[in-house]
């Protein structure tokens, strides 16, 4: 087969164009640091290289939502810790109540103080986080849980009866806020039965204090027994329900510790997860400098050789004569 000028001439051309394409990409290559910048480089690499990526980004969301959950958690921790606070000295008022040598004026003092105690109470039930949402009134945040009944006064929580969960990875979801039932008005397995070995009767810790604010207003005459035992019977009412109440109040104290500290387990294992699967990106996408710069160098020493000879052919007489 005979070749003509021209065909010759475009083989050497094809031969020069093609060695600067591949000298280009090798130094893509080097100036980027992938060695898979196209699909087309490696198939498998970059088919692998999307799934990773994808379980890259689901464990970059986990950690987030971790994040939104450990400051919800540490925002009820702390809400709770004052409300022990609190409870603790209700209870010690109640305590000094049950003193059979105070006066009325004594009990009347009591009573206000344990006034201002539930006062205080009532407003960390309403706590709100820094968005405004209130943090015990489940998935109903947007306005207060706990206010008093428009007829009677008691203290009543109309925020939503479901907890807020959160899913913090990929196969655990935990709650990051109680329900103020779950808090307030709720009682462990082992609260203190009433005297006659029945249940508590009273499970709203407002309503505990309210009742015995009520009874420590009421004047005691000296010789009226039925008075006395009255007082008594309510005082000794408020000592368990405060108490069932301090309890439970724990229990949920005790929850969120446990789930705190969940997620800072999570938190490491999603850091190890986050950490193997940058390796295992690198591993598939990244370049190796030596590998590269050794293309990189083989390539322009022949692009460089393409073009010698395209120089020197371009030299001879028969492209010459043909000009």
């Amino acid at each position: 087969m005979r070749l003509s000028t021209s065909m010759m001439y475009q083989q050497n051309m094809n031969g020069v164009s093609n060695a600067q394409s591949l000298w280009m990409e090798a130094g893509q290559h080097l100036s980027t640091g992938k060695k898979v910048i196209n699909p087309s480089d490696d198939p498998i690499a970059a088919s692998r290289a999307v799934v990773l990526s994808q379980s890259q980004a689901e464990n970059d969301q986990y950690s987030l939502a971790r994040t939104f959950a450990k400051q919800n958690l540490s925002l009820e921790e702390d809400t709770l810790s004052q409300v022990t606070l609190v409870m603790q000295g209700a209870m010690e008022k109640v305590v000094n109540a049950g003193n059979g040598t105070l006066s009325d004026e004594d009990r009347l003092s009591l009573s206000k103080e344990l006034q201002g105690l539930r006062d205080q109470l009532l407003n960390l039930a309403n706590t709100q986080d820094g968005n405004g949402r209130y943090i015990f009134a489940g998935y109903a945040s947007d306005s207060a849980p706990f206010s008093p009944d428009a007829l009677t006064n008691e203290i009543v929580y109309g925020g939503g009866e479901i907890p807020i969960t959160q899913k913090v990875d990929s196969q655990r979801e935990m709650t990051i806020n109680h329900t103020g039932t779950q808090v307030f008005m709720s009682l462990t397995s082992s609260a203190k039965p009433e005297p006659d070995g029945t249940t508590p009767s009273e499970k709203n810790v407002f309503a505990t204090l309210d009742a015995v604010i009520g009874a420590l207003k009421v004047p005691v005459d000296a010789a009226d027994a039925t008075a006395k035992d009255t007082l008594t019977a309510a005082v000794d009412k408020a000592n368990r329900g405060l108490n069932n109440s301090y309890n439970n109040v724990l229990s949920v104290r005790s929850e969120l510790g446990v789930q705190l500290k969940e997620i800072d387990n999570l938190d490491a294992l999603g850091d190890q997860r986050a950490l193997t699967q940058k390796q295992q990106m690198s591993e598939l996408v990244d370049v190796d400098y030596n590998a590269a710069i050794s293309a990189y160098v083989m390539q322009q020493a022949a692009l460089q050789a393409s073009y010698k000879t395209f120089s020197d052919m371009s030299q001879m007489s028969l492209f010459q004569m043909n000009r």
